[in-house]
């Protein structure tokens, strides 16, 4: 499975920038989805999650300023971020949790795409 973020960029405070992830492959499906993201240090902290039946769930820092969503039958999702702060400066990652349809891959795997870089600014 490979995931793939775009989106991300360099933007002023109060303002808004969407990023998506599309995941890519054959022979599975995905349960939830996740945005992490990664300021300083190798500590990278959940932002939002979404579930294969659309339930969702977000960090208290991003409660009200950001949305996420996603396209089950595209293997994407995104993440609607507004009134951005200079503390939402990070690296975001998306996320994916995997169930093979081969029954020799058993459980959950989770993949992580490269991530992509967003700048705010005071």
């Amino acid at each position: 499975v490979q995931l793939v973020e775009s989106g991300g960029g360099s933007v002023q405070a109060g303002e808004s920038l969407t990023l998506s992830c599309v995941a890519s492959g054959r022979d599975f499906s995905i349960r939830a989805m996740h945005w992490y993201r990664q300021s300083r240090g190798p500590q990278r902290g959940l932002v939002a999650s979404i579930s294969v039946d659309g339930s969702t769930n977000y960090a208290d820092s991003v409660k009200g300023r950001f949305a996420i969503s996603r396209v089950n039958a595209d293997n994407s999702v995104s993440l609607q971020m507004n009134d951005l702060k200079p503390e939402d400066t990070a690296v975001y990652f998306c996320t994916a949790d995997v169930i093979w349809y081969s029954s020799y891959y058993e459980g959950i795997y989770n993949y992580w795409g490269q991530g992509t870089q967003v700048t705010v600014s005071s």
